[in-house]
This record gives structure tokens, sequence and C-alpha cells, in this order.
């Protein structure tokens, strides 16, 4: 029977899997085409699978040796000799392992040099279709030697064309980091120290082509991994629309997408409604992943990363993507942050909810910055969450804590105190989320889903009257383009002459109508 697979390399006979047919399709296509290039994701964005399943497309017509310098004697990379040899035996272990024909022609113990190894390549891909994939290159990226193997390379590939040789027909380079962001990775890790090679990595790979092929999975490739599964276990699911949420919620991250289903195939005896879905991510949340711990990892790696997540989640500030910031280019790189229409949006909504809780958990364990809680059977009564009453309670607890401190209370903070407030009303029930762009490029701040409920708050800081009308018809083109009738402004005011109390009252436009709160 198959299953859901999270760890390691899926196969289609044992596990269900998306259809990534037309991707491998198009990286053929760039093979097809001689191009050299590199296939940088995230963690557990379904490299490896991928490439294996190119590797099975393009044997039909190419040489093809998928290779990894994961596990090798750290001596290969000591000198060029070491090096050299090591690769030859790395290449000829590939056609023994697989009893393919060719393991004896790439043993040479003579090659002791790159210029040795130059000749040699000559010689073996003379009138042959070789290709060459590298995966994990993140392991030995870092390291002088591998960096002289990609400039030879790239040096045979410029003379490729001009008959000076002959070379792999195409390479394919996979991991995390991208070669052009090599001095990044060695700052983080504290390795920074190829002082005398700091000329050639700068542009060790320049011939690359741009690989823009789109590695997460739409909501009909999701919904071809869920037919399979419906075949089998007859459920009587709707595959469209539980295809859509899981897309919508996930954004195609791959191991989030096969998460969630495996925890419905398997926790929740194969709940596959909306509402299964949405206990799935409440789970999923709850885990210990190394995804997750990998986020973590690298937000506190880069002070510039960590303050660039809490702008856009707590403070509610919107970037246009930069390629020369390099807290951008980490965060796009690591899959935490996405530069769709050049506005960057954390990549999808469980990443969201995750970073939002860590922030929220270093508040929590600052008690000098705590807020009162109400009471929750106050705020949530017979399964029925009451926003307007929160939110007044919420106002009033502010007030009395905040209203005459001595202590500069930091604006960018609002989101976050409001979301520490409302925490344990909705935890395990219900979700809140920034959906930063609408599709009239309108910013909103927070979305609640409260059993079958959503509910649409705005949290704005004052800066005037004409701001604050301003805000009103944001909320009200938001309301419109979510079909909802009713809203929540919730405006913290800064002003040294400020009222002297909170307030709130229901305004109504047209069909619409929102509760306008003033915090002081």
């Amino acid at each position: 029977m198959r299953e859901f697979n999270v760890t390691g390399l899926c196969t289609p006979s044992k596990h269900y899997m998306v259809d990534i047919s037309e991707k491998v399709r198009q990286i053929a296509a760039m093979v097809e085409k001689g191009q050299y290039f590199t296939i940088n994701r995230a963690r557990q964005y379904g490299k490896t699978t991928t490439l294996s399943f190119l590797e099975r497309y393009l044997s039909k017509e190419y040489a093809v040796i998928k290779i990894s310098f994961e596990g090798v004697d750290d001596r290969v990379f000591e000198t060029a000799e070491n090096f050299c040899q090591g690769f030859l035996n790395i290449c000829s272990k590939y056609f023994s392992e697989r009893e393919l024909p060719g393991s004896e022609t790439w043993i040479d113990n003579s090659v002791t040099s790159f210029d040795l190894l130059s000749s040699f390549l000559n010689k073996i891909c003379k009138d042959k279709k070789i290709v060459l994939m590298i995966d994990e290159t993140d392991k030995t990226s870092n390291n002088l030697i591998f960096l002289k193997f990609l400039g030879l390379l790239r040096d045979k590939f410029l003379k490729r064309d001009d008959g000076a040789g002959t070379t792999f027909h195409s390479v394919i380079l996979v991991g995390v980091y991208d070669i052009k962001n090599l001095k990044m990775k060695m700052v983080l890790a504290g390795t920074h120290q190829l002082h005398d090679g700091e000329k050639r990595i700068n542009s060790p790979w320049n011939i690359a082509s741009e690989f823009e092929i789109d590695m997460s999975f739409s909501s009909p490739e999701i919904a071809t991994m869920l037919d399979e599964y419906e075949k089998d276990n007859k459920t009587g699911m709707d595959v469209k629309a539980i295809s859509e949420e899981i897309r919508a919620y996930t954004g195609g991250y791959p191991y989030l997408v096969s998460r969630l289903c495996k925890i419905i195939d398997e926790k929740l005896k194969k709940d596959w409604t909306l509402n299964g879905v949405l206990n799935a991510i409440k789970l999923i949340l709850e885990e210990d992943s190394t995804l997750f711990d990998d986020i973590i990892k690298n937000m506190e790696s880069s002070e510039e990363l960590f303050n660039l997540l809490h702008n856009i989640i707590i403070s509610g500030e919107s970037f246009i993507y930069n390629h020369f910031n390099p807290a951008i280019r980490l965060g796009v790189m690591f899959g935490i942050l996405s530069n769709e229409g050049r506005v960057l949006t954390i990549h999808n909504k469980i990443f969201e909810l995750f970073i939002c809780e860590y922030f929220i958990s270093l508040k929590d364990t600052n008690p000098q910055k705590g807020i009162a809680k109400t009471i929750v059977s106050e705020i949530v009564k017979n399964g029925k969450f009451n926003m307007e009453l929160c939110i007044k309670k919420f106002m009033q607890h502010y007030y009395e804590l905040y209203n005459k401190s001595k202590e500069k209370f930091l604006e960018s903070e609002c989101r976050l105190l409001f979301l520490t407030y409302i925490k344990p009303f909705i935890n395990g029930t219900g979700f809140y989320y920034i959906e930063s762009e609408t599709r009239n490029s309108m910013r909103t701040d927070l979305i609640i889903d409260y059993g079958s409920e959503q509910f649409i708050v705005e949290l704005k800081i004052w800066h005037g009257e004409q701001k604050h009308e301003k805000a009103h018809e944001q909320l009200i083109e938001y309301l419109n383009s979510k079909n909802k009738s009713e809203g929540y402004l919730l405006t913290f005011d800064f002003r040294k002459r400020r009222a002297k109390k909170p307030s709130a009252k229901w305004v109504r436009k047209g069909k619409k109508k929102f509760l306008d709160c003033l915090a002081v």
C-alpha cells in the first residue's frame, strides 16, 4: 500500500506523488540546449527526487552521471591531485553501482592535476553527450579546490564552441546555496577564509543559465497526487477544493504539501475536508521538524534577516525585492520569502504562522511587556468568537497598562502586542495570519479564521485624519475583494494630546460596515 512520503527519495511504486513530469521536461529542455545551470531551492523542496526523475528521463538519450561529494573523505579537498582522483573514483563508482558499462574508463591514476583532468575530459567526452549532475553542492561549495574544479568546467565550456576541446554536454549543480552566494554562506558559517581565492570565487559559475522553473506545486499538480490517493482509498473527498486549500496554506512548498497529506491520512482518520486541512495545519505547527528548526537557525544566524522578517510580519512594512540586499537574498534563497510581483511576502501561510508564533514566544518570555489576559469564556461562547468584545477588552487593557506609563512604547510592537493578546482565545481552534498583498495590491493586516467565520482586522497607527480616511477606503476595498460585509479597524494613537479614553464605533458605508477603534 502506498503512502505519503516526507523523508528521502520519493518513488511512485511506494509513495503518492505529485506529477512532476512537466517540470522534468522543462529542465530536460535546458539540458538539450547544452546549458550549464544550478538548481537552488530551500531544504526539503524536492530537489533530490526531481534530480532522480531527471536522471531517468535523460538516460534515454544521454550518458548521465549523478554524483555527490557528501560523505567523501575531507582529504579529497586537500590537494588538486586528491580531488582529481577522488572525482574520477566517484564517477567510476556511479557506473559500477548501477552495473552499467563504463566504470573502468573513469579510472586513470595519471590524472594528478587540473590540466591533466582537462585533457582526460577531452578524451572521454569526445563524440559523447555526457550530462554531469552534482547533488548537495552545499557540502563542498566553500572549498577552494572545488571552486577551482568549477573554474575548469567554466573554461572548458567557453572553449567548447570554439572547437578547443570537448567537455560535458551539460552540468547541473544542485543545492540550497547558489554558487553566486558563496561569500554569504561563508560569512554565516564563520568560514570566510578564502583570502587568496577571493577573486576566483567571485564568478566561478557565471556561465550558468538562469533557472526559472517553478519547483513549487500548483493546486492542479497537487490534485494529481490526491487523484491517485482517491483511486485507492475512495474517501469521497472534493479533490479540487482540498488541493486549492492545501496550496493556499503551503504555497506549494513540497514538504509541507506532503506532510499535510500524511497527517490527514495517518493521524486524522482520513478527514479529507477543509476542516481536516486546518486541523492538520495545527498539528504540523506543533511538530519538531528540521524545516522549522532551519528557519529559526537561519533567522538567528542573521540579524538582518531576523529584523527584515520582524518588520514584515510584526510591523506590517512592505518591501520591494532588492537583489543587492543580502537579507532579502537570504530570505528568498532559504524559501522563507517570495518575491513574486517584486513585492516581498512570506512564502506561505504556514511559515507566516510559525514565524509569528516564534516572535510571540519571544514577547511572552518578557513579563515586563506582557498585557493582561481576558478570560477566554468572555470572548468565546458556544463556539463563537466575539471579535468586537475582544478588541474592546484589548483596548481597555492596553489603556490601563500603557496610557500613564513612563516607558516609551515602541510603535512597531503594536501588532505583536495584539497578536499576543488574542493568541489564547484562538489557540488550538483558529488561525491568524497576515495577508500582505491583495488582488488589488492593497495591504491588509490580520485575517482571523475561527470555525466557519473569518474576521478581517486592519491595524494602523494614527497619522492624521486624511490617512485615517484612507484606511477606511482600503478596508472597504478589501472587504469587497473578499465578499465580506464587515470588518474591524484598530488604530493606535501615539499623539501627546490624545483622547482620554479608547473609543469604538460602528461605521457604515454602503453595504459594508466596520468597527472603527482608537487605542490610546
